[in-house]
């Protein structure tokens, strides 16, 4: 069964070599370039000493825009795998007809499928394995400069996850395969599902896989979080410790409504406060320093830097796990009598 696969799917991977080989050679060539370009920088600013400024690449951009692109365009690598490999792996065999055959030799279906699905999921974790570290190593200098590889799509690009994306991608191919018995209406599921998984996971749930730190100070003062650090929330909190909100008003002092405040506060904002200029520098004072008389205080939720990796474990078991189930849906539908 292992020479049969490979026999069905060395042009397949023959084609996932060259793409790969030709990925590393972009990432590689504007890799070395802005690492070169990184290097240079820091010795300038250790020379200089304002190295604690540095942040844009000492004003010009970091790295090439072929480098940028290709980074971006990698975070489709995974569901152009699942297409191509994943969802045509069972789909076509109906399509064609030649399950009839190989399921009437003396290989059982499970053990078919199982030699089958293997090494096609060991070979999508190698695809986002590579793509992945690729990548991570491109982005050093950038997380150095920047700190924001927790950002939301640079998180998406960078260390273990890309390999849960690939197996995931895969998995739901292979599953709408076997489910549909259609390539196209497959390929169209591996799409619309990779995408919505994607950016559910992404843009509501990962935020809250820990609970996030919570910062209290006072409504005069600034408090920055880590870099690297995101932002979940933060407000102003009254004394009993409930967020302070209400309607927009006329007057928004530090992004509160006025009429949100105790009227105390309120009567140190004149009437004037509510033309074009807004509220001026002396009232805001005024106002903050009554609120802070009053126990007023500001807070501000964030996910930490240091919570990188542990967000990307608990990213990537879900997205196994999710891959899992699919492959038990799909030898579900492949062992049934039809």
């Amino acid at each position: 069964m292992t020479w049969l696969t490979w026999r069905q799917y060395r042009l397949q991977g023959l084609i996932a070599a060259l793409v790969l080989a030709a990925f590393a050679t972009v990432m590689l060539v504007t890799g070395f370039q802005m690492a070169a370009q990184w290097h240079t920088l820091l010795a300038g600013c250790a020379a200089s000493g304002t190295c604690g400024t540095l942040r844009q690449g000492g004003g010009a951009p970091l790295g090439g825009v072929l480098g940028h692109d290709f980074a971006i365009l990698s975070m489709l690598a995974p569901v152009l795998f699942g297409m191509l490999v994943g969802a045509p792996l069972i789909a076509h065999e109906f399509e064609a007809r030649t399950s009839d055959f190989a399921w009437a030799q003396s290989v059982t279906r499970t053990r078919w499928l199982a030699v089958k699905v293997g090494w096609v999921l060991l070979a999508a974790a190698i695809w986002g394995g590579v793509i992945a570290a690729l990548v991570t190593w491109w982005s050093g200098p950038r997380n150095a400069a920047f700190a924001d590889a927790f950002q939301v799509n640079y998180f998406d690009q960078q260390g273990l996850a890309p390999v849960a994306y690939s197996v995931f991608a895969t998995a739901l191919g292979i599953a709408a395969g076997a489910v549909l018995r259609r390539t196209l209406p497959a390929i169209a599921i591996v799409i619309g599902g990779f995408l919505g998984m994607r950016l559910w996971i992404s843009q509501d749930l990962r935020m809250h896989f820990m609970t996030p730190v919570t910062t209290y100070y006072g409504v005069a003062a600034n408090f920055n979080p880590p870099a690297g650090s995101i932002t979940v929330g933060g407000g102003l909190i009254d004394k009993a410790g409930q967020l302070v909100t209400g309607p927009l008003g006329n007057v928004m002092i530090d992004g509160v409504p006025s009429t949100s405040l105790p009227a105390a506060c309120q009567r140190l904002i004149p009437a004037s406060a509510s033309g074009p200029g807004g509220p001026s520098n002396a009232t805001v004072n005024a106002v903050l320093g009554c609120l802070q008389k009053a126990g007023y205080r500001q807070f501000l939720s964030d996910q930490p830097m240091s919570r990188y990796w542990a967000f990307q474990g608990i990213e990537t078991g879900i997205y196994l796990a999710v891959a899992a189930a699919l492959i038990a849906v799909t030898f579900y539908a492949v062992r049934r009598k039809d």
